[in-house]
């Protein structure tokens, strides 16, 4: 998979869901499934939306010990997802857990990324509420060296953070990127942002575009936007 925008249907039920991508008539957008829309409609919703031909990032962020880890994938490997994650604050055993979990009897397995930090975290949230006291750049390439050792495919991370981790993990090791707005658009609850076309050339593999492209007034126009600043 080459470089793609990833739309984050961040709904609280099918119905929303499937109201907003059928307003996509021509490309079908890589399509993101976080916990409100999972946890509302189950593992169904995976398949409907994959039934419509959408790849699917299963954004559940997995984060336990690696026993239940490894037993989650295991189930999530059936939905036939694209991209799935988990946090890289499991720490190795657990990530290697996840991936023996998430790999088919054939050896095929859905990409598997890490979760360093929370866009939504900055330097002063993590040193008073985390008691980590290290640079917050330097947590990130940290978190990313160990997922990279630990056999993962990539990070997700700020797109601020995309270009030193591939200068950390290699061009190879994928940078998935959420935090992403159009730059005369609202920031929201993100402090660590940037806009599609700044998130290409930093070299983000995949940018996970949420609010600007499902609260516009026109949301195909609004994704062909960011397709056109990010992957064109």
């Amino acid at each position: 998979m080459g470089r793609d925008v990833i739309v984050a249907c961040d709904f609280a039920s099918a119905q929303q869901t499937f109201d907003f991508l059928d307003k996509f008539t021509g490309r079908k957008p890589f399509v993101k499934i976080g916990m409100e829309l999972y946890y509302a409609e189950g593992p169904e919703i995976v398949r409907q939306i994959k039934a419509r031909g959408h790849k699917i990032f299963l954004d559940l962020k997995l984060h336990d010990i690696p026993n239940t880890v490894k037993k989650a994938m295991a189930v999530l490997s059936n939905l036939d997802v694209d991209i799935t994650n988990l946090h890289a604050a499991g720490a190795t055993a657990m990530m290697q857990g996840a991936l023996e979990g998430l790999t088919r009897p054939d050896g095929t397995r859905p990409l598997l990324i890490a979760v360093t930090q929370l866009t939504s975290t900055d330097q002063e949230s993590m040193e008073r509420d985390l008691l980590i006291k290290e640079p917050i750049d330097q947590v990130v390439m940290h978190y990313a060296k160990t997922a990279k050792n630990a056999g993962l495919d990539g990070v997700v991370c700020s797109p601020l953070e995309s270009g030193k981790v591939h200068d950390v993990c290699g061009k190879d090791f994928l940078t998935i990127t959420p935090g992403v707005r159009f730059a005369d658009g609202d920031v929201g609850d993100q402090k660590r942002v940037m806009t599609p076309a700044q998130a290409k050339e930093i070299g983000s593999d995949y940018i996970v575009v949420g609010r600007p492209i499902t609260a516009a007034a026109d949301p195909v126009a609004a994704y062909e936007r960011c397709v056109a600043e990010f992957v064109d």
